[in-house]
């Protein structure tokens, strides 16, 4: 027997003010043709004034546990992840854990930008899995709309905001890659890309928040080139294969780069969530909010296997391979 984090729940929150491209040829010299050709992205949700990210966060988590039929009660632990915290200290997942009237348990950010979640999913699967913690809430909640300078067409046109969330809980199995819940979870990092994508400021740095800066042909051509290690070696670890997975839900950062991983991968474009045409690149909170949305339109079903994948600035990248 061996324990596996189960997903018990999923919920999603985005800001109700939503902007498509036509609204921002009027900010930058851009147009809704030429963002769309790039990248796919049709509009993207922005945090309004008084919405932060652990505002989002909240909303997420409590749509989590609703849709797990829990309540904050039933929960020890809490990781958010998150490159936009409300404040330096303290972590947004602390907040949001005051959010929910959360007195006991652990709660704590995880900082791996667009892989944010997958890092968030391995760690408190490993809370679980040990018998550290019984049931996690797993949360990816940004505001890149508060650090993008809106004057670069390049970057400013990608991102939006929002949040995602899912309950896991550990459960026994067997071992096997029929058990259901995490069944593996593969993590990387290499910090000489820091200058390909990175935010030009910081408490310990400048003192200031900061913009995000990118090297897009480069984070392009990275992003293709390193998501065949992560996605592999779930595969192999686990002993399934491309051809078995019912669902692939990357990181949404651009539809090129979605389309390109998975026919790397040999994945069937059909077995592809896409969700960054109507949310933009919402970094931590793409993934959950991409599964929130392909679970409630009856897609993602119990029993599913799911590969989740994303790279981000570091550069970060990762894979967890999950049966529903």
């Amino acid at each position: 027997m061996k324990l596996r984090s189960v997903v018990r729940g999923c919920g999603s929150y985005l800001p109700p003010k939503m902007v498509p491209n036509a609204d921002l040829e009027g900010i930058v010299e851009t147009s809704d043709e030429w963002i769309v050709q790039r990248t796919g992205i049709r509009a993207r949700h922005i945090a309004a004034e008084g919405e932060t990210t652990s505002t989002l966060g909240l909303a997420a988590a409590k749509a989590a546990l609703a849709d797990a039929g829990m309540s904050a009660d039933d929960i020890d632990l809490i990781v958010c992840a998150t490159s936009t915290p409300d404040h330096t200290f303290p972590s947004t997942a602390t907040m949001i854990q005051a959010g929910l009237g959360m007195h006991h348990g652990a709660a704590f950010d995880v900082q791996a930008v667009c892989t944010g979640f997958v890092y968030a999913v391995a760690v408190a699967d490993k809370f679980l899995a040990t018998g550290s913690a019984r049931r996690a809430l797993v949360i990816g909640a940004e505001t890149f709309s508060r650090i993008l300078d809106w004057t670069d067409r390049t970057t400013c046109v990608l991102f939006g905001d929002g949040a995602g969330a899912i309950v896991l809980e550990a459960q026994e199995g067997q071992g096997t890659s029929a058990d259901r819940g995490v069944l593996t979870t593969q993590l990387r990092s290499d910090g000489r890309y820091r200058d390909k994508l990175y935010v030009d400021g910081g408490p310990g740095s400048t003192g200031t928040t900061g913009h995000l800066r990118m090297e897009g042909r480069d984070v392009f051509r990275f992003a293709v080139g390193m998501v065949t290690d992560v996605v592999e070696a779930a595969f192999e670890a686990t002993g399934t294969s491309a051809q078995e997975l019912s669902w692939f839900v990357p990181h949404q950062a651009n539809k090129r780069i979605i389309d390109a991983s998975a026919d790397k991968l040999g994945i069937a474009r059909e077995k592809v969530v896409v969700t960054v045409d109507r949310h933009g690149n919402t970094s931590a909170a793409s993934i959950p909010l991409a599964l929130d949305v392909a679970r409630k339109d009856g897609r993602i079903m119990d029993g599913d296997l799911v590969m989740l994948e994303a790279i981000g600035g570091g550069f970060t990248w990762g894979s967890a391979l999950i049966r529903w």
